[in-house]
């Protein structure tokens, strides 16, 4: 099979730890044992989060004092990339001996005429008070919005239209190697007028990248593991209670929010109507057993498991 894995930021940080890089690193080798077992018996894409480095380096850049404007957006999530990426490929070729792995700073491509550039909602970054937030997006070009009794710098958020380096990555696979990418979503560009590719100050979904990616590369599976072992219907409420199989259509009519769950709902449900085939969202730990149907959220256009007699 052909199986393309999200990894939530629980991968890299738990609830509560310092972003440093020996925890983050320790984190990482604990997902990489998840991770292993699926990469001795299938085609592995392993795609992951980068929120909170992200948040790191543009504190970094914004104070030092040395750069006349800090880095824009698409630089940093280039860079953390980079530092994750490294981080992953090291510890699936420690797991994997003999086996090759490749991480990718890749990008990804949306659409100038997105709504999304028209109205910014995406929080990044650290909170303020009203003025100091309306005095830095005077000096810097920033959207400022309130969050909650704070204000927070806002970027846009594009639907993501396509991995530019997809056929590098189908490659890749085709030739027996693992693929680290679209980390962070994969580094937000646009077409100019010229055709060529330009950088944008956005952030673009992870598990949405994720699953345009499965679709193109004709993935059998896209599971997106993170710190819950199941979807929860009525999520916080006296009545939540776990969803295990479901189809898009079950997925779709119900509420989740738009900051956590609804995103890789969404990713989900698409992937599957897109293809047929099968997607779940799950704990990391349980990843073997997700995509053997024995845990997480299964989500088939059946509701049932396995779809097709394929898995």
């Amino acid at each position: 099979m052909r199986v393309v894995v999200a990894l939530g930021g629980n991968a890299m940080l738990q609830r509560g730890d310092k972003p440093d890089a020996d925890i983050q690193l320790a984190n990482i080798r604990k997902a990489v044992k998840s991770l292993a077992p699926l990469a001795e018996e299938h085609e592995l894409v392993v795609t992951h989060g980068n929120g909170p480095q992200v948040g790191v380096l543009a504190l970094q850049s914004a104070a030092d004092k040395s750069l006349t404007i800090p880095y824009p957006f698409d630089v940093l999530g280039a860079e953390t990339q980079g530092m994750i990426g490294y981080w992953l490929l090291q510890s699936l070729q420690n797991a994997l001996p003999g086996r090759q792995v490749c991480a990718l700073i890749n990008q990804t491509l949306v659409s100038a005429a997105d709504p999304a550039f028209d109205n910014p909602t995406k929080f990044v970054g650290p909170v303020y008070d009203e003025g100091e937030a309306k005095s830095l997006a005077s000096e810097r070009g920033w959207t400022v919005k309130q969050d909650g009794q704070y204000w927070r710098r806002v970027v846009p958020s594009p639907r993501p239209r396509r991995v530019v380096e997809t056929r590098l990555i189908r490659q890749l696979l085709n030739s027996g190697a693992i693929a680290v990418c679209a980390g962070g979503g994969g580094v937000p560009v646009m077409r100019n007028e010229l055709g060529q590719l330009v950088g944008v100050e956005a952030v673009v979904d992870k598990d949405l990248t994720a699953s345009l990616l499965a679709e193109a590369l004709d993935a059998d599976a896209l599971l997106l593991l993170t710190d819950v072992p199941r979807v929860m219907r009525g999520f916080g409420t006296p009545q939540a209670e776990e969803i295990p199989n479901a189809t898009p259509a079950i997925l779709r009519g119900e509420d989740f929010p738009a900051g956590s769950m609804g995103p890789k709902v969404d990713a989900v449900c698409h992937f599957v109507e897109m293809t047929g085939d099968m997607a779940a969202i799950g704990s990391l730990e349980q990843a073997a057993d997700i995509l053997a149907g024995k845990a997480g959220t299964i989500v088939t256009p059946s509701g049932q498991y396995p779809e097709r007699g394929v898995l």
